[in-house]
C-alpha cells in the first residue's frame, strides 16, 4: 500500500471513529435531550438523506473536473460545521439546517474518497484497498460507538456536545490528511471530453446510462442497500423486537455481532473472493442474505423456544455481516473498473446516489409494513429481493469483460505474458 493510500485510509478510519460517537445517539439527543420529540428527531434524520440526494447528482462532475482532493476537503469542512452545529443547536430549524450540512458534507466526501482510492490503486490491488476501507470504517464505527456509550449521559446535555465536537474534529483531521495527499495518478482530461462528458450534465449522465453493465450494477446496488442496510434501523429492528420479542439490549448484541463478523472475517473473505468472478460472488451474497431473512422469519415462529429465537436473530445479523464482507472487495472496485478514466468521479457519485435512494426508501417501506403488522409479507418481500440480487448478478456477468470479472487473475496473466524490455530490445533489428 502506497503512502498516499495509507494516509487516505487512516483519515477515513478516524472519520468513521468520530461518526461512531454520534450515529447511535442522534435520535435520543434530538427527541429527549433537546426535548423536541420524536417528530423533530425523525425530521433531522430524514434531512441527512435529503441533503445527500440533493448534492450527489452534481458531485461527480466536480470531482472529474477539479479533482477529488479539493472536493473531499470541502466536504469535510461542511460536515464538521454541521456536526458542531448539531451539538450547539437547541431549536428545530437550526438542528435541521445543521443536519443538512452534515448530510451534504458526508455525501460529498464518500465519492471523493472512493475516487482517490481508485487513483492510488491498480486493478490488481483495488479489491484489497476497498476491503481495507470497509474494514476500517466498521472498526472505527464500532470503537467510536462503544466509547461514545461510555461518555453519553441523557441527564447532561454537555456530554452530547462533547460527542458532536469529537465528530467535528475527526472530520477536520480527515480534511487535513486528505489535503496533504499527493495523488500518484490524475487522468488527463481532453478539452472536448471535458465539455461533452464532465462539463455537461446531460452528456455525462447519458453516457453513464448507456453503459448497460453500470446500469445493472446500479440496479444491484439499489436492491442490495434496500434489502440489507435499509432495514437495520427500521423493519428488521421492529421485527426482532415485536415478533421475535428480544430486548433492546439483545438487539444491541445482534448489531455488535454484525460488526464483529465484518471485522474478523474481512480479510479471510477477501482471499477467498478476490480471484473469483465478481458476478458470482455477488450472486452468492444474494443467497446468503436470502438465508438470513429465512432465519429471521423462523425466529418469529419459535415462541416456545426463546433462546433459540434469540440465537436465530443474532445469526441473521451475523449472516448480513458475512455478505457485507463479500461485497466490499467486489462492488466498489467493479464500479471503478467500469468507469472511463475521465468519469471515475461521476460513476462513484452515481452509485452513491443509488445507495442513498435505497437507504431513504428502505426504512420507509420497512417502517410502513412493520406498522401494519404484515411481517409475513415483509419477510417474503426481502427473500425475493435477495434472490433478485443473485439473478441480476448472473445476468450482469454476461456483460463484463474477463478483466472486470476477475481483475487479479487477469492482471497476473498480463504481467506474466508481457515481454521484458531486454526481450523487446532483442527483437528490434540493428
Amino acid at each position: 500500500m502506497g503512502a498516499a493510500l495509507r494516509r487516505i485510509q487512516l483519515g477515513n478510519a478516524l472519520s468513521a471513529f468520530g461518526n461512531g460517537f454520534t450515529v447511535p445517539f442522534t435520535f435520543i439527543y434530538v427527541s429527549q435531550v433537546r426535548g423536541l420529540g420524536a417528530g423533530a428527531a425523525g425530521a433531522v434524520l430524514a434531512t441527512f438523506a435529503v441533503a445527500a440526494l440533493f448534492v450527489l447528482p452534481f458531485t461527480g462532475r466536480v470531482i472529474d473536473r477539479r479533482g477529488p482532493v479539493p472536493v473531499a476537503v470541502l466536504g469535510t469542512v461542511l460536515a464538521a460545521s454541521g456536526s458542531l452545529g448539531l451539538g450547539l443547536s437547541g431549536s428545530e430549524p437550526v438542528l435541521i439546517t445543521a443536519a443538512g450540512a452534515l448530510g451534504a458534507g458526508m455525501a460529498v466526501v464518500q465519492p471523493a474518497l472512493a475516487t482517490m482510492i481508485v487513483w492510488c490503486s491498480s486493478t490488481a490491488t483495488r479489491s484489497r484497498a476497498f476491503a481495507t476501507q470497509f474494514f476500517l470504517n466498521n472498526l472505527g464505527l464500532g470503537v467510536g460507538g462503544l466509547i461514545g456509550g461510555l461518555i453519553v449521559d441523557t441527564a447532561h446535555p454537555g456530554s452530547f456536545v462533547r460527542l458532536f465536537a469529537i465528530e467535528a474534529s475527526m472530520f477536520l483531521v480527515l480534511g487535513a490528511v486528505v489535503a496533504r495527499v499527493r495523488l500518484p495518478h490524475a487522468p488527463r482530461l481532453e478539452r472536448a471530453a471535458v465539455r461533452a462528458e464532465a462539463g455537461s450534465p446531460v452528456g455525462g449522465w447519458r453516457l453513464l446510462a448507456g453503459d448497460r453493465a453500470m446500469v445493472m450494477v446500479c440496479v444491484l446496488g439499489f436492491v442490495m442497500f434496500f434489502a440489507c442496510y435499509g432495514q437495520f434501523e427500521s423493519g428488521l429492528s421492529a421485527f426482532a423486537v415485536e415478533v421475535t420479542r428480544i430486548s433492546p439490549a439483545t438487539l444491541g448484541i445482534a448489531l455488535a455481532a454484525n460488526t464483529a463478523v465484518i471485522v474478523l472475517a474481512q480479510f479471510v473473505v477477501l482471499r477467498l473472493v478476490e480471484q473469483r468472478r465478481r458476478s458470482r460472488v455477488i450472486a452468492a451474497v444474494g443467497l446468503v442474505w436470502s438465508a438470513a431473512w429465512l432465519v429471521a422469519g423462523a425466529s418469529g415462529l419459535l415462541h416456545g423456544h426463546h433462546a433459540v429465537a434469540v440465537a436465530a436473530i443474532i445469526s441473521t445479523y451475523a449472516l448480513f455481516g458475512l455478505g457485507e464482507a463479500m461485497l466490499s472487495p467486489t462492488v466498489a472496485p467493479l464500479v471503478a473498473d467500469l468507469a472511463p478514466e475521465r468519469m471515475v468521479g461521476q460513476y462513484n457519485s452515481a452509485f452513491a446516489l443509488v445507495k442513498q435512494l435505497a437507504l431513504a426508501l428502505g426504512p420507509a417501506v420497512g417502517g410502513l409494513i412493520a406498522g401494519a403488522g404484515a411481517y409475513g409479507l415483509y419477510i417474503v418481500m426481502l427473500v425475493v429481493s435477495s434472490l433478485g440480487i443473485s439473478v441480476t448478478a448472473l445476468f450482469m456477468g454476461r456483460r463484463l469483460t474477463p478483466a472486470q470479472e476477475i481483475p487479479l487473475r487477469y492482471s497476473r496473466v498480463v504481467a506474466q505474458s508481457t515481454p521484458s524490455a531486454a526481450a523487446l530490445a532483442e527483437r528490434i533489428p540493428a
